[in-house]
């Protein structure tokens, strides 16, 4: 899943997109939309919901990550369902959390059990 990155003659074509994609996730409210979709698909209204934002804001943040081609559309009925564009997005997103997870505690969420909820 790792692409070759031993010779690092990017060209400006490259370097250009990839600052692209780096400044929509940018955004506290796309990142933030980009870890809603990681493992599900969800409608605006489900996302605007989860985030309590206006459904018109998050779907112009929506349009703006399809535009840098983090995620991907599919029909449903009446709905359009969000989910990232592919794995590559996906660990993305899970990287940089991760990383911010390290400079911030000496043992990170992702390294902790998960433990058990109980009623």
């Amino acid at each position: 899943m790792h692409a070759d990155t031993r010779t690092r003659d990017w060209g400006e074509d490259v370097l250009t997109l990839a600052v692209e994609v780096l400044r929509v996730l940018a955004d506290p409210t796309r990142l933030q939309l980009a870890g809603l979709l990681l493992d599900e698909e969800r409608s605006v209204s489900e996302l605007a919901d989860t985030l309590a934002r206006p459904a018109a804001g998050v779907s112009q943040h929506l349009a703006k990550m399809r535009m840098a081609r983090l995620v991907t559309t599919r029909r449903q009925g009446t709905s359009i369902l969000y989910r990232v564009e592919n794995d590559h997005v996906r660990q993305l997103v899970i990287d940089t959390i991760g990383h911010v997870e390290h400079l911030l505690d000496d043992v990170p969420a992702h390294h902790r059990p998960i433990q058990a909820v109980t009623s």
